[in-house]
């Protein structure tokens, strides 16, 4: 095994001799006869250890002490390498003190004060250090190490990405099948709640099965909701729920409080079909398997959960359904798997003698994809037969898995690496199994760590990124497929091997690990997601143990914060130095001393004011993250002295005031978030003149406080123009309340911060100027613009000319009258259709938009003839029939738009969400047939709808909501025919007076319905509901609640009512009301009269939760007092003399409640049972569901 350990070693030892001839080390040397002398033995012992690896590699697998000689070998060769990089660093101080001196005889001095010590203080390390390597030497002699030639064929490179497509899976159809049959099956196991697992093997393509059967069209389209999550060996529940969270709202969920938590989850579940996969679960704990279950009764009728594990153990522990057993690729289709990874064209067909090598070579892959693809990919391109030959009869082949889990097939195509990757690779170890890394993040710490060097063509970073892509080619990263997150993973196994090659000098502790230990030679360490203090003192604990640790990295506490820890002083070899989310107000001056330090993240470190002076002193530091610190109100003056420093990473620093000095002079900058325009008066501060130096900017850049550029000129010197490599630019002034007057120069600044044809973004903020410059609709690259709050604009630009241009939000643009031909642009090309790339569009609180005009001409119907979501908000003075409408369309708002007018004489076949809000006032009656593939529609405010009308086929939507439609009457004559309809909601319909006919035959799939302030509706129709309906809530329907309710409801689960008290009649409930015994939830809400609860409670055997809200005359629980099943009682705002009695608990009342477990009154437990965990919201919030806004939350999160 230690023959990978040396395939590590060799890139480590090829560090160290760069680093030996680098013309840092060796121009400082030139003249230090003693230094110079001990450098070249130094020289000599690494070639001479060098020399004899490729023989070790053989003879180490029959002699376990040869890994002793390798960490040994290991640790020796990282000390050179901090001797080296001293040596380096130095030469830059040196170099950088004689540069802001101000005298020639300082510089003298200085120089002579500091390199006698220096020498002589290094001159015993590099003695210790050589003496360590001549005696390893030695050692090679006595274990008989011959000299050969080390390492293999680099094999040439190829780029591709990691998606799961069709094309790159072969043998998995059938199951693929198999398994998508079952999530599309309306009863897979004669019940609701369906669980499916997917069991096999690691390596064996259980997540890629899963992936393919995730991305098929027709799960998409089965699925109102789909959500993955990689769980790996912890199933933390939480994670989880945030994870669904953040599937439903297309946004990060950081909620820690579990109730909250608890019943965000619930509010975006309800009502719709949704597929969770689970991948690589271990956890076979009964309790998870509750969970699912709850996530199940969350859903409507259809909900699936996949699971992928190796452990049958789990797929019985999850109640699921026979899990599906996958098995080993079959022959042919390994072979055809292997010939896509391992030939140029995916084809065997140039050479038989490797056909018949490699087919031999894909038996010892033993029908496991993930072996196969490593392979493949090593041997890509290779026509030498002797190297294909030389793969085949490793003797990796035939070691064990036993003991480390590591595939011989990943092995070898670890050994064949380039030397190069080899240790960017092996790196990887301080990442947790299924830990999601972005591109542009490890390659800076790659280039902390030194194992990057820049060319006159490529920068550090270019390297780093070629080096990935080499990395994901050969299979060893795969992208995820994540919603919410898509950067890379490495597979369980591939994590494996990254452990193995690092061994002792790597280590990653988790919540509750305590299997890898902290040493000496320990290099590289990470800690992975926890808050608690106990784990804060074992950071500690951990840190005092490295006292050579080079890289520290917090992972995974990106919702939450850590607790101040204490870094040692000791830690001066750090180059990597990562404690984002530690609340810290201030980093002690002697992070100074960390000279070797080139990577620190001190992001989100919400109460950092200021950092030391002393940070100006690293002068090696390339990277430095300070986002989301929103107390900083400045940088260290001098920062022009970090002259390595490649990117500065400030945003979401509110309270930074202005930028240092002379920032001009850190000309290696490529990453600048953001600058601040000093005021013209500051002495402190850098103009914006100084951006004109950076000419290695890319990425993004956000200009504010534009308002305090004094002239164009000024705005000139930043040379905008000239950053070719910037793609996204924000400019942003005050808001104009904020500034005296209305600056008449801010259309030349504007003018002339014209940035360069490559941008791809723009965005113009609170702009004072009374017009746009040309430059706007002259910037070809263009995929999105924002101008915003530009209240003193009375036109937009040309836009519609730019070929790439997708995304356009414009706001607040209040002298905006006209939207005409102009807006459309102009185009030398007579066939361009204006925005015929744009896909979203959004025209916000502009408060004079009265007109809005065709382009004009033979092509006007072609005007946004790709767009996919269009929103008009607070526009109310707009006068027109909306003529944007093409094919594509597939959500459209327009809100408060009262004259704005939707036109009814075509068919809108792609719109899928619909929001009409405060406008439409002629509309009568709504064409339902005109939106057949509408899945979510709420029409508010439309003050003359009547009615709906349906003459054509079934309908696809899922979700209606009327709201303050006072003359709405009926629904369709003979009914809804909406089978998919989940949710129904109706409010302040007065004239409303039936239900739509047939929903129990119509509507079997609603789950969910409301009914608030409809006073005239009576009654539900004859037929009953749909036997699906679990949720209904009837507020001020009194008309409705005073009627007997003779039929009986369906099996519902939750039941929210209440009246007007003012008018209600209702004295005792539930009265003649025939309540279904599956009741779990009930809640009474602001009924006047109310003065008693009768037996009727005895009925509802299900009950776990009742709370009574706001009935100030009740004063009488049930006489036999609530079935045995409830759980927990709340009482507010109700008689007083009752209220004090159950606070009391003495009485009449309260012997009637009083073996209730948990009850609380007006807000407050007076009798918890903790066993149940109603205190802490776990199960109260399962039956509690706080819906007021949930309707109008879930059609206007899928608009916004």
């Amino acid at each position: 095994m230690a023959e990978v350990g040396l395939a590590f070693l060799s890139a480590v030892l090829g560090v160290v001799f760069d680093k030996m001839v680098s013309p840092e080390v060796v121009d400082f040397m030139q003249g230090r006869k003693l230094t110079e002398g001990l450098l070249r033995k130094l020289k000599t012992a690494v070639l001479s250890v060098n020399a004899v690896l490729e023989d070790a590699e053989e003879k180490q697998l029959t002699k376990p002490f040869v890994r002793d000689w390798i960490d040994e070998l290991k640790d020796t060769l990282y000390d050179a390498e901090d001797i080296l990089d001293e040596i380096a660093t130095k030469a830059l101080r040196r170099k950088l003190d004689a540069e802001f001196q101000t005298t020639a005889g300082k510089v003298r001095n200085s120089v002579s004060v500091f390199l006698n010590p220096f020498i002589h203080r290094l001159e015993p390390k590099i003695q210790e250090v050589l003496d360590r390597l001549e005696h390893l030497a030695k050692q090679k002699d006595f274990m008989g190490l011959q000299v050969g030639v080390l390492g293999g064929k680099q094999y040439p490179e190829r780029l591709s990405d990691s998606f799961v497509r069709e094309s790159d899976t072969f043998g998995r159809d059938e199951e693929k099948k198999k398994v998508i049959d079952l999530l599309l099956s309306s009863d897979a196991s004669g019940n609701e709640m369906c669980v499916i697992a997917i069991v096999g093997m690691g390596g064996i393509g259980k997540t890629t099965l899963a992936q393919l059967v995730y991305n098929d069209s027709r799960v998409k389209q089965h699925f109102n909701l789909k959500i993955w999550f990689c769980v790996s060996e912890e199933f933390v529940v939480s994670k989880v729920k945030q994870s669904i969270i953040e599937a439903a709202t297309s946004s990060t969920c950081n909620i820690e409080d579990i109730e909250l938590l608890q019943v965000t989850l619930q509010k975006n579940l309800n009502g719709k079909k949704f597929l969770l996969v689970l991948d690589d679960v271990w956890s076979d704990k009964p309790i998870h398997q509750e969970f699912l279950s709850q996530l199940l009764h969350y859903g409507t009728l259809g909900s699936k959960i996949l699971v992928t594990t190796r452990n049958e153990s789990v797929a019985l522990a999850m109640h699921a359904i026979p899990p599906h057993y996958l098995n080993h690729l079959p022959n042919n289709d390994c072979w055809s798997l292997f010939e896509k990874h391992a030939f140029r064209d995916g084809s065997s067909n140039a050479d038989p003698k490797i056909k018949e090598i490699g087919t031999q070579i894909v038996k010892k892959c033993k029908g496991l994809p993930l072996a196969i693809k490593a392979i493949g990919d090593l041997l890509w391109s290779e026509s030498n037969v002797e190297r294909w030959t030389n793969i085949l009869k490793s003797n990796l082949w035939d070691l064990p898995m036993e003991g480390t889990n590591i595939l011989p097939a990943l092995m070898l195509s670890y050994k064949y690496l380039p030397s190069y990757l080899k240790r960017c690779f092996a790196y990887c170890s301080i990442f947790p199994k299924d830990h999601i890394f972005e591109k542009d993040q490890l390659v800076l710490l790659w280039m902390a760590e030194g194992f990057l060097q820049q060319s006159k063509i490529e920068t550090m970073e270019d390297v780093g990124k070629r080096y990935f892509d080499a990395l994901v080619s050969r299979s060893i990263f795969q992208q995820t497929s994540r919603v919410t997150n898509s950067g890379f993973v490495m597979h369980d196994l591939v994590n494996d091997l990254a452990n193995f090659v690092t061994g002792q000098f790597g280590v990653t502790h988790l919540v509750g690990d305590s299997s890898n230990e902290i040493g000496k030679r320990t290099r590289y360490l990470s800690y992975f997601d926890e808050s608690s203090h106990k784990f804060k003192n074992k950071i500690e604990e951990g840190l005092l143990k490295a006292k050579q640790l080079r890289t520290f990295l917090l992972l995974g506490f990106s919702n939450r914060w850590l607790r101040k820890i204490k870094m040692p002083r000791t830690l001066l070899c750090l180059r990597v130095l990562s404690l984002g989310y530690v609340e810290l107000t201030k980093l002690p001056d002697s992070i100074g001393k960390m000279k070797y330090l080139r990577y620190l993240d001190v992001s989100n470190a919400r109460n950092l004011k200021r950092l030391p002076d002393s940070i100006c002193n690293l002068c090696n530091l390339q990277t430095l993250k300070l986002s989301g610190c929103w107390n900083l109100d400045r940088l260290p003056r001098d920062m022009r002295k970090l002259i390595n420093l490649h990117h500065l990473e400030i945003d979401e620093t509110d309270n930074l005031k202005e930028m240092p000095i002379k920032m001009g002079r850190l000309n290696c900058l490529q990453t600048l978030s953001k600058f601040v325009v000093n005021k013209h008066d500051s002495a402190n501060g850098s103009s914006i003149g100084e951006l004109r130096k950076l000419k290695n900017l890319r990425g993004k850049l956000l200009i504010i406080r534009l308002q305090n550029v004094r002239t164009a000129d000024d705005a000139s010197d930043a040379s905008l123009k000239d950053k070719a490599y910037l793609e996204e630019l924000v400019l942003e002034w005050n808001a104009l309340d904020q500034v005296f007057g209305i600056p008449e120069s801010q259309r030349g600044v504007l003018e002339n911060l014209q940035p360069h044809e490559n941008l791809k973004s723009l965005s113009i903020g609170h702009y004072g100027g009374r017009g746009f410059p040309d430059w706007i609709g002259g910037l070809p690259s263009l995929s999105k613009v924002e101008l915003i709050d530009c209240k003193y604009c009375s036109a937009l630009p040309p836009l519609g000319h730019l070929p790439f241009l997708n995304k356009l939000y414009i706001k607040g643009l209040d002298e905006v009258v006209t939207v005409g031909p102009e807006f459309y642009g102009n185009s030398s090309n007579s066939s361009m259709k204006p925005f015929g790339s744009l896909k979203f569009l959004r025209l916000e609180n502009m408060s004079n938009w009265d007109i809005w005009l065709h382009s004009g001409g033979e092509n006007e119907v072609e005007i946004f003839s790709q767009l996919e979501e269009l929103y008009i908000m607070n526009c109310p003075k707009l006068r027109a029939k909306l003529h944007v409408h093409p094919p594509s369309l597939a959500k459209l708002a327009i809100n408060n738009c009262q004259n704005c007018e939707l036109p009814m004489d075509q068919q809108f076949s792609s719109l899928e969400v619909l929001f009409l809000k405060d406008c439409c006032d002629s509309l009568t009656s709504f064409p339902l047939d005109l939106f057949p593939n509408l899945k979510s529609f709420r029409i508010e405010g439309c003050m003359n709808l009547q009615s709906l009308e349906q003459h054509g086929g079934d309908l696809v939507i899922s979700k209606i909501g009327i709201w303050r439609c006072p003359k709405f009457v009926s629904f369709p004559k003979g009914g809804l025919r909406a089978p998919n309809l989940a949710m129904s909601s109706l409010k302040d319909c007065e004239s409303l007076r039936l239900m739509p006919d047939k929903m129990h035959i119509l509507l079997p799939s609603l789950r969910y319905l409301e009914l608030v302030n409809c006073p005239e509706v009576e009654s539900f129709p004859e037929e009953g509901l749909p036997s699906n309906l679990k949720k209904i809530k009837i507020l001020t329907c009194k008309k409705l609640i005073a009627n007997s309710w003779k039929e009986t409801l369906p099996c519902i689960e939750w039941l929210k009512i209440g009246s007007d008290k003012s008018e209600d009649h209702v004295e005792s409930f539930p009265g003649e009301l025939l309540l279904p015994t599956t009741l779990t939830y009930l809640c009474i809400e602001s009924i006047g009269n109310l003065k008693s609860l009768d037996e009727g409670f005895q009925h509802l055997t299900s009950l776990v939760q009742l709370d009574i809200i706001d009935c100030p005359k009740l004063k009488y629980m049930p006489e036999q007092g609530f079935s045995a099943s409830l759980r927990f009682l709340q009482i507010e705002k109700c008689d007083r003399v009752l209220m004090k009695e159950l606070k009391s608990k003495k009485g009449k009342e309260w012997l009637k409640v009083a073996r209730v477990p948990s009850i609380a009154i007006d807000g407050r437990f007076i009798q918890v049972d903790y066993d149940e965990g109603w205190s802490s919201g776990i199960w109260r919030s399962r039956y509690e569901y706080e819906d007021d806004f949930e309707f109008e939350r879930l059609l206007y999160d899928e608009c916004f």
